[in-house]
């Protein structure tokens, strides 16, 4: 299915929106909307979250995203002072990330001022992106710690307010690399794993560091980093 099937055009209502935190609500991560297709009937069933051992056998897989969220949105300061969000997306090389300028058009081999008196330099578009840059990031020899101590979580306007960077993991997470919440996973608690783990449910551990989520240019999607492990697809391949 393309990107732009209209049958994927549709106008979200505000209060369906996710506001905040399910858990914020009076509720736990897992009391969330479960929408379960039957493959073999064609039926549509609306559920919880919580209630996803119901729809599971013995024997199945789950396959979970151990990647954790980064807190990749930068302060830049351009030359005559003007500041915009740096959202680093997918790591390249050891300096060189793919990034989105958001709402800001740099030119080829300008330099901004990033905090902890670091800097990114633009070095061209992206991948044919309009969006996405290819940036050299100097002054920092540990980025994850440098994100750390000066960036912030990635939202967007329908999230009013900022949230802890804790709010942004899953109980899955090992290894800190997404620029943005790899989501899917985020409904589950230690009960409800354990609840699918006493029906014989399996569960199977990949790590993929997702860059900046939103394709807003219509690009195609474009590479991200992942480890399968031997372990995980020889799972896959007997279920």
């Amino acid at each position: 299915m393309s990107l732009l099937d209209p049958t994927l055009n549709f106008v979200l209502p505000t209060d369906l929106e996710a506001h905040e935190p399910a858990e914020v609500r009076g509720s736990g991560r897992d009391d969330v909307r479960l929408l379960v297709s039957d493959r073999a009937t064609g039926t549509m069933t609306h559920a919880r979250f919580r209630d996803l051992s119901h729809f599971l056998e013995p024997g199945d897989l789950l396959v979970v995203n151990t990647s954790g969220t980064l807190p990749s949105e930068l302060v830049a300061r351009t030359a005559d002072g003007a500041t915009f969000p740096l959202r680093l997306s997918t790591r390249l090389s050891a300096d060189i990330w793919s990034a989105e300028p958001r709402g800001a058009h740099p030119d080829p081999d300008e330099l901004v001022s990033l905090p902890g008196g670091a800097s990114a330099r633009f070095l061209s578009p992206y991948n044919g992106s309009s969006r996405l840059w290819t940036v050299r990031i100097s002054g920092t020899d540990n980025i994850v710690g440098f994100l750390l101590t000066y960036g912030r979580p990635i939202r967007y306007p329908y999230v009013p307010r900022s949230w802890p960077l804790d709010t942004y993991q899953t109980i899955f997470t090992e290894q800190l690399g997404s620029a943005e919440m790899p989501s899917a996973a985020r409904p589950f608690t230690r009960e409800t794993v354990q609840t699918l783990e006493r029906k014989g449910v399996g569960i199977a551990r990949t790590r993929l560091h997702c860059g900046v989520s939103s394709l807003e240019s219509h690009e195609p999607p474009y590479p991200e980093s992942y480890h399968v492990s031997a372990e995980t697809a020889d799972a896959v391949n007997r279920t």
